[in-house]
């Protein structure tokens, strides 16, 4: 019942868009011909053949905007759904590729990041939102994959830092020092959904993970 009703409102949005773009839809043109019809001299008869043309041509006309209005009602019952799915994600802890980290003063952070190969050395430089390099990290021998190094929260004059949201990059080196980038991850609690132009977007704290972008999932924090 439900879909019956979904296929009419459907139906009746493609012919009204068809006629907001075009002036005329099937049933203005059905009534147009049975009109010439009552109306034509009977000794000069309409070609009939003409009339099926046009008919034809009306028709494949809707069955295009049809088409299109199918197709959109799909896309947003997709982006519903989407918009569903990333409630469920609240609570849960996520891992994702996100080149920022949301620091608390006194306290300190993990940096996860993902090599794509073995690097001998694993250089993290933290900046702040000018730019300015904060902090530079650096870490041996590292296995191709996921790795994390903790931050104490001080810069590189030993200073605490300030509550706030701070830029990662990571370099890797191979064993013959040619340089290589890694990808920065954001591992958190989910606390919130915010319904973004290209989807859904999960708030962990202060930062904003896409939802097309998590990489894993867990239960807890």
């Amino acid at each position: 019942m439900v879909s019956t009703v979904t296929s009419t409102n459907d139906t009746t949005a493609a012919a009204a868009a068809m006629k907001k773009a075009t002036g005329l839809n099937k049933d203005d043109f059905l009534r147009l011909f049975v009109t010439q019809l009552q109306n034509q001299d009977p000794l000069n008869p309409q070609d009939s053949s003409q009339f099926i043309t046009q008919l034809a041509q009306i028709t494949e006309v809707e069955q295009s905007y049809n088409t299109n209005t199918n197709l959109q009602s799909i896309l947003t019952q997709s982006n519903n759904m989407a918009s569903l799915s990333a409630v469920s994600f609240i609570g849960k802890s996520i891992l994702a590729p996100g080149s920022q980290i949301s620091h608390q003063s006194g306290s300190a952070s993990t940096i996860d990041y993902n090599l794509s190969s073995t690097a001998q050395t694993v250089t993290i430089t933290i900046t702040d939102e000018s730019g300015a390099t904060v902090k530079t990290l650096t870490q041996g021998l590292t296995a191709a994959g996921y790795a994390s190094l903790a931050w104490d929260g001080t810069n590189n004059q030993g200073q605490p830092v300030t509550t706030g949201i701070y830029n990662v990059t990571v370099k890797g080196a191979d064993a013959d020092g040619a340089a290589f980038s890694g990808t920065p991850l954001i591992r958190g609690k989910v606390d919130g959904v915010e319904m973004g132009s290209s989807g859904p977007v999960l708030t962990v704290g202060a930062l904003q993970v896409p939802l097309s972008g998590v990489i894993s999932v867990k239960g807890g924090a």
